[in-house]
């Protein structure tokens, strides 16, 4: 196909944390759609395997850059990267972030949930401050991943859904400052926030408890539609966000299987 029929052909994408999981869905989408992507992660081996088998692949490509997207100047330097090397940036995908092994609110430290904060907040913030200017260059936008979780809450998880619940909220409230800037137009922000995907994270979680496919079956019982969702399934839906949701912004879009759907035992039960 050529790049105009590709459905997001010759764009620039970054993506963060996308080496595997959600992130490595998202990256393969959105270069099997035409794009030219920039993922970072900190594990340099998987980033660069995965970098030369889309590359191979096509028909879009990607660039892998090592980051630690909890500091700030390798946010800084990821954005530089990018622009130095594509000119322009169509789509920043805050995907990088940690769901730590669940544990109880009087066993966490506070410097536990500040790292987390760190990581999974204020990376998303900083990203998106440091590539706006060249985002509304382009009438581009801005997805950022979130957790179902984020607004159902989760047992033994404080902390994480902390994180997730203040990015709905601050991608929302960026919608609307985007709405009220200087800009002409308006830079759309959104959501995903996933129920249970299946991912490494989720597999090495499930791995840490007594039955660890007894826990795989529940987390697929919790959705409605009876299964995980796929990799491929959440890098689809960040395409649609980006393609073709024009007329979207602040939006949270529910990746959940209906997890959020019906009543189920929430009580202790013998």
């Amino acid at each position: 196909m050529s790049g105009s029929t590709l459905r997001y052909g010759d764009k620039v994408v970054i993506v963060t944390g996308g080496s595997k999981g959600i992130g490595r869905g998202i990256v393969k989408v959105f270069v099997e759609n035409g794009a030219k992507v920039v993922f970072c992660a900190r594990g340099v081996a998987a980033g660069q395997a995965l970098e030369a088998e889309l590359n191979r692949a096509g028909p879009g490509s990607c660039k892998f850059v090592p980051c630690d997207i909890s500091k700030e100047e390798d946010i800084k330097r990821l954005i530089s990267v990018t622009v130095e090397h594509y000119g322009q940036i169509d789509c920043l995908v805050n995907n990088a972030g940690w769901h730590p092994p669940h544990k109880p609110t009087d066993d966490t430290t506070a410097d536990e949930f500040r790292d987390l904060l760190n990581l999974n907040l204020i990376s998303y913030f900083l990203a998106s401050k440091y590539a706006l200017p060249h985002l509304r260059q382009r009438q581009g936008n801005i997805i950022n991943l979130s957790s179902l979780v984020g607004s159902i809450g989760q047992k033994n998880a404080a902390p994480y859904v902390a994180t997730k619940g203040a990015i709905i909220a601050m991608t929302k409230a960026m919608a609307v400052d985007e709405r009220f800037s200087t800009s002409f137009f308006l830079l759309p922000l959104c959501l995903i926030s996933p129920g249970n995907v299946m991912t490494p994270l989720w597999e090495e979680l499930a791995g840490q408890t007594a039955d660890t496919l007894a826990t795989i079956k529940e987390g697929e019982n919790a959705q409605l539609l009876g299964r995980m969702g796929t990799e491929a399934e959440s890098g689809l839906a960040a395409l649609y966000l980006a393609a073709d949701a024009t007329f979207c912004t602040g939006i949270d879009l529910l990746l959940s299987g209906g997890a959020e759907l019906n009543y189920g035992y929430k009580s202790q039960v013998p």
